[in-house]
């Protein structure tokens, strides 16, 4: 897998994520909410990196 592909996988994962966000929020589950904020921002900065060749 090059270091593009898994770029763009990151920010693939990030997007779906987003969905989730909606869902949690809905529910008033505002601590996953945080949980999953994070790992959508985790995962958008990895793929930021990787697409840098970091």
């Amino acid at each position: 897998m090059t270091s593009k592909s898994l770029a763009f996988s990151y920010l693939q994962k990030s997007i779906a994520r987003l969905d989730i966000l909606t869902l949690l929020l809905n529910k008033e589950d505002y601590s996953d909410v945080i949980r999953e904020a994070q790992e959508i921002v985790e995962l958008c900065l990895k793929g930021i990196l990787r697409s840098a060749g970091i």
